[in-house]
């Protein structure tokens, strides 16, 4: 398929294949400090680091990216290089954005898959985007060598849910989850896997930090594979929450991963028998009802992201809300005003400073509920002060 430049990209029909209405196969039911430059991002930031109420976050200083997707956002990801940020959609479309001090934007590319496309990944080294899509099909631009032409680089026999990037014994390969119940890794050098793992049932979300791939399943499976060991799982459970996986983000140290269903709930984990004990959940992304004293709105997590830095955690909804949390201090840190859309999708930038987030519909409604007038935006937060620096004193292990 053909990449191009995405500034003035033609219109396509709003509307998302309605055959795929659940995305996930929901039910419906430096431091972080602004040593950076990108960080007088926004306008006087240091407003933003002092409101009225200190859990209460201020998106005042938000910026929407120019000339976003025209159908759902499924996926982010900031290149972990340079400023560049990849965007995945319903609208069969990989793009490309830079991020400018000020946190402008400007679309640099895109490609194309035949069908939605439900995840994205960049290479180790930034040259490479990747797309996993609806098609069957995980495809690749290579950047670096300034090509147009994205390559078809993986398939399986249903759609692509997840991919990510990796080193296994040195060599640069892609891990792709499916809802065909597998998980294949790639050499780019090779048309065929390098190597299939059979799981329980679809993949629905997917993670990798160091040597640690967390795999989420349909009937709430989560394998842990260490990728040293790439054809065998280290260690399978079912997940503590009741209901459905939605998504799952190991932690900046790799010695767990937190999860998120759809039933308002976020799940903390350790890999290790030994620090079981730190193991908890808790409730999160529901609203109370007015004049119900027992009564609640109870929403789907749909992202998780950890700050590269702190390694503090956001969560975000279906109720267009996003939060960062401590998990070591069991501490919300922020909350955040409604975006007016459902949040789908997160990413922190390489230095922790851009938090990035889209408000789009996330089909936990089914096709029957999406509208032409529903906000699809991507949106740049500033993190300032001590937004996501861990609370003082909060217990660390």
């Amino acid at each position: 398929m053909v990449g191009r430049s995405i500034l003035g990209t033609r219109s396509l029909n709003s509307g998302a294949d309605p055959r795929l209405a659940h995305l996930n196969g929901s039910a419906s039911s430096s431091s972080g400090s602004n040593k950076n430059p990108n960080m007088s991002l926004f306008g006087n930031a240091s407003s933003a680091a002092s409101p009225a109420n200190a859990t209460q976050g201020d998106t005042s200083k938000d910026v929407q990216v120019k000339d976003g997707p025209e159908d759902s956002i499924s996926d982010l990801a900031f290149s972990p290089m340079s400023e560049h940020l990849a965007v995945s959609s319903w609208d069969k479309k990989v793009r490309i954005y830079e991020i400018d001090a000020q946190g402008q934007s400007q679309g640099k590319a895109l490609f194309e898959h035949e069908g939605p496309v439900l995840n994205c990944a960049w290479s180790k080294d930034g040259s490479k985007v990747f797309g996993a899509g609806a098609d069957k099909a995980a495809r690749m631009l290579d950047l670096g060598a300034n090509t147009t032409q994205a390559q078809q680089v993986a398939a399986h026999d249903a759609p692509i849910r997840c991919i990510e990037t990796l080193q296994i014994q040195g060599n640069n390969m892609l891990v792709t989850g499916s809802w065909d119940k597998t998980v294949k890794y790639w050499d780019l050098r090779q048309a065929q896997p390098a190597m299939t793992v059979n799981c329980q049932d679809r993949i629905y979300c997917m993670d990798i930090r160091d040597s640690m791939l967390v795999v989420g399943t349909a009937d709430r499976y989560v394998d842990v594979i260490n990728v040293n060991n790439p054809g065998s799982f280290y260690k399978t459970i079912q997940s503590p929450l009741k209901w459905q996986t939605r998504t799952v983000a190991c932690f900046a140290d790799a010695t767990g991963y937190a999860m998120g269903s759809i039933e308002g709930r976020c799940a903390i984990q350790y890999v290790e028998e030994r620090d079981q004990s730190s193991n908890f959940s808790f409730k999160c992304h529901r609203q109370n009802l007015p004049n119900q004293r027992d009564g609640s709105n109870v929403y789907s997590v749909n992202a998780i992201s950890f700050h590269p830095i702190h390694g503090t955690f956001s969560t975000a909804g279906s109720d267009g809300t996003f939060h960062f949390w401590d998990k070591d201090a069991k501490h919300r840190l922020k909350g955040y005003p409604e975006s007016g859309g459902s949040i789908p999708a997160t990413c922190f930038n390489r230095n922790g400073n851009i938090f990035a987030y889209a408000v789009s519909y996330d089909w936990h409604k089914g096709y029957a509920h999406n509208s032409p007038t529903y906000p699809n935006k991507i949106m740049l937060h500033p993190i300032t002060g001590d937004e996501c620096k861990p609370r003082p004193g909060g217990k660390k292990r």
